[in-house]
């Protein structure tokens, strides 16, 4: 099949590699119908991550099962599914607890932006629509695979309340699918930090009531005016990087709680500030499995429609100018078609 392969820094490439098989019998394999880049495919597109030069990469995707294993009970050929990224059997003592990014069965997406993936533990994972859904559906609903779960995740971890104030650090799509998040769960202040005005317009249009453009103290200064000098309620931290968590912190009133899902790189967190204050820090990998059906209900009313925060839609074939236009910031998020 066609995959997309990484090689080394800023070396994206779609080559030939084998079909993935049924290699246990709980696996499906799933013929991928739009997949994208994530944001924290850019770490090792970057240089940040290690990788093994050959590896397919991608981890978002929705599609048609094409073949299921001996022991997949609930899904078919033919059924049209949300793959969440990370995979788990939804049973083990983890999961009942909501914590299924923690699954003792644990399993990830491994060719999302490929021709076909392999889904372990598909019983558990994989969430069915009612048929293929209508095109101008298809991007909110491949959001469901990560993006907006784990922006999700970032408020229900930060305790986002009704009538509270939220402040979202980070304005990439996981940070925008956050502000979305922040405004469901009816805060009544959302501030957006970003300083990009095609993010600044989609926060806005996700329910922002504010928009703070300045970083650092100048950024916490204008949180503060904003809120009166009390701070945050509740910190989304979408970013995962030491000045984004140290923002994060800065901005947060005592006693509220910093929900972090941005994949932390060279973090050091401020212990004596959170114990002096009384700030807490909660989130990490969005169970995705665990907030996929309210997800889909509320996309499928209309109540949400996360897929704005696709900006650019190529084929397969150009997903290393993908790659670059998220790079650059030329994009938001990009949904590839195989």
């Amino acid at each position: 099949m066609r995959a997309t392969t990484i090689h080394g820094p800023r070396d994206i490439r779609v080559s030939e590699v084998p079909d993935p098989v049924i290699e246990a019998p709980t696996d499906a394999i799933v013929r991928v119908v739009a997949g994208c880049i994530c944001g924290s495919d850019l770490w090792p597109y970057r240089g940040e991550n290690d990788i093994t030069p050959g590896d397919t990469i991608g981890h978002e995707c929705v599609g048609v099962v094409e073949e299921v294993g001996a022991d997949v009970r609930s899904f078919r050929p033919g059924d049209f599914v949300i793959v969440p990224f990370d995979h788990c059997d939804n049973t083990c003592p983890h999961c009942l607890a909501g914590a299924q990014s923690a699954c003792t069965n644990l399993g990830f997406t491994e060719s999302g932006q490929a021709e076909y993936a392999r889904v372990t533990q598909a019983d558990g994972s994989l969430v069915t629509t009612d048929g293929m859904p209508d095109a101008a559906l298809l991007p909110s609903i491949l959001t469901l695979s990560d993006v907006m779960p784990t922006g999700w995740h970032a408020a229900v971890s930060a305790g986002v309340r009704e009538g509270g104030t939220a402040v979202v650090v980070g304005d990439g799509a996981v940070g925008l699918c956050g502000v979305l998040a922040a405004s469901v769960m009816g805060a009544e202040t959302i501030v957006a930090m970003s300083r990009h005005e095609p993010r600044q317009e989609l926060a806005r249009r996700f329910g922002a009531t504010h928009v703070v453009a300045e970083r650092g103290k100048e950024g916490a200064a204008a949180v503060m005016e904003i809120t009166g000098g009390v701070g945050a309620d509740a910190v989304l931290e979408c970013v995962g990087t030491d000045d984004a968590m140290r923002s994060a912190f800065a901005i947060a009133r005592p006693g509220s709680m910093v929900g972090f899902v941005g994949v932390p790189h060279g973090i050091e967190l401020p212990v004596r500030r959170m114990f002096q204050r009384n700030v807490g820090l909660a989130g990490g990998m969005a169970p995705t499995r665990r907030y996929v059906p309210e997800l889909l209900e509320l996309v499928l009313s209309g109540r949400i429609e996360p897929g704005l925060v696709f900006d650019q839609t190529l084929p397969l074939d150009q997903v290393a100018e993908g790659y670059r236009a998220m790079d650059e910031r030329r994009a938001i998020k990009v949904l590839i078609e195989p």
